[in-house]
């Protein structure tokens, strides 16, 4: 077929050999002109693309007779065009190329007539280009939803219709058939009359139905469209926040703010849906609207009623009800869910409110509350039991289970358990801090001036709440020097109980004299007699000393002075006259177990010898290193005669030992009795032990050393080692050893004979061990070998005693401090005669003419003294070897 040449372009040279490759027709664009062209045209053959012969295969043409091809894909606008994709070209040979050629001839003036399109830029779309779709999209929704409500309009448009043609030949029929018959013609009016009625109805019905369904897809075309909104009217640089964003901001602020925001969310929905499922009813069915609103509620409320819809309008919108009614019943059970376990974990975190009055605070956590716990629940047994309220910045669970483990009888005492922080107003108004009676804040393990801080801080909460304080406070301190500040921030409402000080005293009134320590633990705890305070009328103008023999079941011991603005006056004068509103003190087993009675016949008798005991230099070693012991030291160069030795061994360089006693306060210049010796090494080695003359010490005290005072464990540990290790060196330097030894067969000790030689050493010498576990004291006490001291018992009897009255307080400071009366423990020998028969009040007359008050007795071979004896009028014959328990002036 012979193909038609271009006039304007010439033909091509006969010595090449591409010959079918036609020449570039002059109104086609260059290739210098960088713009795409049309895709090469060819039959509808082959479905493979067109090929493209690249240059390097085959011989460069002449410049002029080259086509160009255009790097970029073809425009968006040529796609358009719906043109039909261009086939694979043929084959080099084929004799179909002449039609080809033509093709493309004509469908170049065309391309060369359109304008070039600049290529886009990779990475940008055009602004239209993104907000034509979802135009798009929301008109089609639109035109759906305006179709589907003309379809159902005409549906029922349809209906009535054939409803009315129906009637209007029944009517007919029934006209016809009326020969003689007694129906009215009205009767025919009045249906016409209903017919007429019926019209505005069901225009009515399709416009609640068309109503409902515009409700219920407006908001998700809103939610879906509304960021396209705030695109249009906010420019392309501005950082405006979309409005999707802000508006579920909004509500999850409203859902977060307000605490009944779900429910009112649950209840708006429920409403909303028995509204629009009562509309779509009405619409469907020739139901009235409250009907089919009442319809629309049982479908919510029972999703199972919808089985006895009929047709395909009700059934499709009952059906559509009864699953947003699962939803509803679904997020409603959810809800109710949720509400109960925030409650429940509320309760068992401890995040309640307590509604207690008179009740017993305790705020913070530390390893005396089990005894005092232990403590309150004793005194509170005689009233039936009491409450309890410990709130620690610990989870409730936590602190119930280990209240549980502590091996003690509540006596009808309720422990409640809470969360917070004694810091918070609103944790401490959740505890019902404003009635309670009192309030103990306990001081932290760790370090003395932080603890003593957080006590600090723990006053100011107090003192700054609202309502004010029905009851006293208690505040266990570390250090002494700041116990004026707290008194200085709590005022008249607050009591401090210094730990660290107390201990340090009681130490050394039980080095001084060996057995005080249960004597101690006795008069504190409320197991057996403690102190009271009451007034009796009945005393008035009596003096103290027929006071002291009034009454059979208690021992008076002072008198609270009204007329000095209640001052505590410990073992006053046999003259002095009880007046109007004083108070006595005395030692009984309870408040209510003790009064006054008639004097009884007491024969007065004469001190069988007067004198005093003379005091003796001593020589007393301190193991360990305190943190106050510079206190230590001065309260014991008070008691001790003068020429008294202090040795003290510890692992503190002695070159820093006089620094640190400066900057704790000590002056040296006012040691007149003792004089201080310095020995260094480690309390628990011991070839370090037995560098000292232990066997030559009066008295032996080991201290909680500071540097494990932190861990109760370990400052046990340490004090037991070095307690048996000290008594075994005493045993072996005894000079009844040999003679113990050879009672043993074979020359080894068994343990009885290990722990006779210890009992034997502590025969010698008194060694007092600070011991702060409880658990340690039935290790010490089977053992026999040491008169103990138990820190934390102690003080927690002491800050339950204070709890319960606050002016024992200063029962306890006078007893405590350095000068005034104190407890001591004197032998029988200073009131009795040999042979000699007396009772309790006799021995009490004869006491006072020392001016002590005698407040118990430990017999020969007792292992516990008895205070305020029941039996006080019975004679009997005293050994030289009993001692009495008195409290007397400090010597």
């Amino acid at each position: 077929m012979p193909l038609d040449p271009d006039p304007s372009s010439p033909p091509p040279p006969a010595h090449h050999r591409d010959w079918f490759f036609p020449p570039a027709p002059p109104f086609l664009p260059s290739s210098r002109a960088r713009t795409p062209r049309t895709p090469f045209p060819s039959t509808y053959r082959s479905s493979k693309p067109c090929s493209v012969y690249s240059f390097a295969d085959r011989r460069p043409l002449p410049t002029p007779r080259s086509r160009s091809r255009s790097p970029h894909p073809p425009p968006e606008q040529q796609q358009q065009q719906q043109t039909p994709p261009p086939p694979s070209a043929p084959r080099r040979r084929d004799p179909r190329y002449a039609g080809v050629r033509r093709d493309d001839a004509r469908t170049a003036a065309s391309v060369k007539a359109a304008p070039p399109t600049a290529a886009p830029v990779h990475g940008r779309k055009p602004a239209a280009s993104a907000i034509t779709p979802r135009w798009s999209g929301m008109l089609s929704a639109a035109v759906i939803l305006l179709c589907l409500a003309s379809l159902l309009r005409r549906n029922f448009s349809l209906h009535d219709q054939v409803y009315h043609l129906q009637l209007a030949v029944a009517t007919a029929k029934l006209q016809s058939c009326i020969v003689g018959s007694s129906l009215d013609m009205s009767d025919i009016d009045f249906l016409y009359q209903d017919d007429n009625i019926t019209m505005p109805n069901r225009s009515l019905k399709n416009f609640s139905l068309l109503i409902s369904l515009s409700v219920l897809y407006a908001p998700l075309v809103i939610l879906k469209y509304i960021d396209l909104v705030s695109k249009i009217r906010s420019s392309r640089d501005s950082e405006e926040v979309p409005i999707n964003k802000r508006f579920a901001y909004r509500v999850d602020i409203f859902l977060s703010l307000h605490p009944y925001a779900k429910p009112l969310v649950l209840l708006v929905a429920t409403l909303l849906l028995i509204a629009l499922g009562g509309l779509a009813l009405y619409g469907v069915t020739d139901d009235s609207l409250t009907d089919c609103l009442w319809l629309s509620w049982t479908f919510v409320a029972d999703s199972g009623n919808h089985a006895n819809a009929v047709g395909f309008g009700p059934k499709l919108v009952s059906v559509s009800i009864s699953i947003g009614g699962m939803l509803v019943f679904a997020m409603m059970l959810g809800l109710v869910t949720d509400s109960i376990s925030e409650k429940f974990d509320s309760l068992r975190k401890g995040r309640s409110e307590v509604i207690e009055q008179s009740h017993t605070l305790i705020l913070g956590w530390s390893d005396k509350l089990g005894s005092l716990l232990n403590q309150i629940a004793i005194a509170n047994e005689s009233l039936g039991g009491g409450t309890i309220v410990v709130m620690a910045e610990r989870d409730k669970e936590e602190m119930e289970a280990d209240i549980a483990k502590m091996e003690f009888d509540l006596k009808g005492t309720a422990v409640i358990c809470r969360s917070g922080s004694p810091l918070i107003l609103a944790d401490l108004k959740k505890v019902s801090v404003s009635k309670a009676r009192a309030i103990v804040v306990l001081a932290e393990e760790g370090n003395a001036d932080q603890s003593d801080a957080r006590a600090l801080r723990t006053v100011l909460s107090l003192t700054g709440v609202k309502e004010g304080l029905r009851g006293h406070i208690v505040v266990e301190l570390s250090d002494l020097d700041n116990e004026v500040l707290v008194k200085l921030v709590g005022g008249d409402l607050v009591e401090t109980v210094v730990a660290h000080d107390v201990i340090g005293r009681l130490m050394i009134q039980c080095a001084r004299q060996p057995g005080l320590a249960q004597i101690w633990e006795d008069i504190l705890g409320f197991e057996n007699c403690e102190f009271y305070i009451k007034r009796w009328p009945k005393l008035d103008g009596m003096r103290f000393e027929d006071v002291l023999i009034s009454f059979p079941d208690a021992i008076p011991c002072g008198i609270k002075v009204a007329s000095h603005g209640g001052k505590i006056i410990l073992n006053p004068d046999d003259c002095y006259v009880l007046q109007e509103g004083d108070e006595v003190i005395v030692i009984a087993e309870d408040d209510d177990t003790y009064a006054p009675a008639p004097l009884p016949k007491v024969r007065r008798g004469y001190l069988p010898k007067d004198f005093v005991v003379p005091k003796s230099p001593e020589r007393i070693l301190f193991c360990g290193w305190r943190r106050d012991i510079e206190d230590m030291i001065m309260v014991l160069d008070a008691f001790l005669a003068p020429g008294s030795e202090l040795w003290m061994f510890n692992e503190v360089p002695e070159v820093d030992r006089e620094r640190k006693l400066i900057d704790g306060g000590l002056d040296f210049s006012r040691l007149d009795n003792i004089t201080l010796v310095h020995r260094e090494g480690n309390a628990v080695i011991r070839r370090h032990l037995e560098s000292l003359p232990l066997e030559s010490f009066d008295s032996i005290l080991i201290l909680a050393d500071e540097s494990v005072e932190d861990s109760a464990i370990q400052a046990d540990s340490r004090s037991l080692a070095t307690l048996l290790l000290i008594r075994d060196i005493q045993a072996k330097r005894l000079p009844y050893r040999e003679a113990m030894v050879s009672h043993v067969p074979g020359g080894a000790f068994s343990e009885g004979s290990w722990i006779g030689e210890m009992q034997q050493a502590s025969d010698k010498s008194v060694i007092i061990s600070e011991i702060l576990d409880p658990r340690t004291k039935n290790l010490l006490s089977m053992s026999k070998i040491s008169d103990y001291v138990l820190s934390n018992e102690l003080v927690s009897m002491a800050l339950a005693m204070v709890a319960e009255d606050r002016q024992i307080n200063d029962v306890l400071e006078e007893l405590f401090a350095e000068q005034g009366n104190e407890m001591q423990i004197r032998p029988s020998d200073l009131y009795l005669r040999d042979e000699e028969e007396l009772n309790f009040f006799e021995i009490v007359l004869r006491a006072r003419q020392r001016k002590e008050i005698v407040i118990g007795y430990r017999l020969e071979g007792a292992e516990r003294a008895i205070i305020n004896p029941t039996d006080k009028v019975s004679r009997r014959r005293w050994s030289p070897k009993d001692v009495f328990v008195v409290i007397s002036e400090k010597e």
